[in-house]
């Protein structure tokens, strides 16, 4: 535990246990996706991309698919829609298998609005991967893939930490 600015942040999962979650959820993904010959793998900015780039190396790994990695930007701060943009302007998702991922999931609208730029577009199907699952759901979304459900109440937070050099973990305040 350590303490920051009054808050006691206490360690759920270590990094070794972070990185057996994400290597579960990929085989999951495949175990689901195995006919496929691609993946289309869109991890909202912030730790959720992070999350994503690690889920995609996992397959990359145990799967034969090909990996598309993408980033979803927007604004969650506002009570309103803002505009959804991709990094990359070749992305096509017609006919392909989504899989949006986000790393943590509270009341669902992030991820709610993170689906939208998808549900415009013919596709095979859309799933959901969060690291942690927090069960405050407000929205219709359900994760398809959980490395972790952790009941909290309202006021804590959950923070995922997946850092470039291996320290990751997910911590509660």
């Amino acid at each position: 535990m350590t303490e920051n600015s009054n808050t006691v942040r206490r360690q759920i999962l270590s990094s070794l246990q972070t990185s057996q979650k994400i290597r579960r959820i990929a085989f999951e993904i495949y175990e689901q996706n195995f006919e496929e010959s691609s993946l289309l793998i869109a991890g909202i900015e912030g730790e959720g991309y992070a999350f994503a780039g690690k889920l995609a190396n996992e397959l990359r790994d145990i799967s034969p698919l090909e990996i598309q990695l993408i980033e979803l930007r927007f604004d969650k701060n506002i009570h309103h829609q803002s505009p959804i943009l991709f990094d990359s302007e070749t992305v096509q998702v017609e006919n392909k298998v989504v899989v949006v991922a986000d790393d943590v999931l509270n009341t669902g609208r992030t991820l709610a609005f993170a689906l939208e730029p998808f549900l415009k577009v013919r596709m095979k199907k859309v799933q959901v991967a969060v690291m942690v699952d927090r069960s405050h759901h407000l929205f219709p979304v359900h994760a398809d893939y959980v490395g972790y459900s952790l009941s909290t109440t309202i006021r804590e937070h959950v923070e995922v930490v997946l850092s470039r050099d291996g320290e990751d973990g997910v911590y509660l305040k």
